[in-house]
């Protein structure tokens, strides 16, 4: 695949799983200074690993929002929580699972920080059973 396809293929990927408002967000805040970093991972993150065939999107995202709670990524970690409730079909109990697997192999205060940060996206989208 040439960069252009690969370039073609992150940008559908990343509208799909990111949602296109927040897509949208980032190419209007393009500027001399990022605009390269943002082909370089819409060219290899979502062109080049996200559309490989091996492990479907769901897994994918199962496996970005559990990192990013291993790597403390809280910025990437609220992105990709809020992608998977709103874009990715995942309910507020999906999410607290990757969370109670990741207290487990990632240590409870990283999966502490997680739920109170997953909590209030939770509520954010209205999400939040009583």
């Amino acid at each position: 695949m040439d960069d252009q396809k690969r370039r073609d293929a992150g940008m559908n990927v990343r509208r799909k799983v990111l949602g296109n408002a927040w897509v949208d967000k980032s190419v209007a805040n393009r500027n001399a200074f990022n605009t390269d970093f943002q082909d370089l991972i819409t060219r290899y993150a979502w062109g080049e690993i996200w559309t490989r065939p091996h492990f479907d999107e769901r897994t994918r995202r199962v496996l970005v929002i559990g990192t990013m709670v291993a790597l403390g990524q809280w910025d990437e970690f609220r992105l990709h929580v809020r992608a998977a409730l709103a874009e990715g079909g995942f309910t507020p109990d999906d999410i607290k699972e990757i969370l109670l697997q990741q207290a487990i192999y990632c240590g409870v205060p990283a999966a502490n920080h997680a739920v109170k940060e997953a909590s209030a996206i939770v509520q954010e989208l209205g999400l939040l059973k009583t």
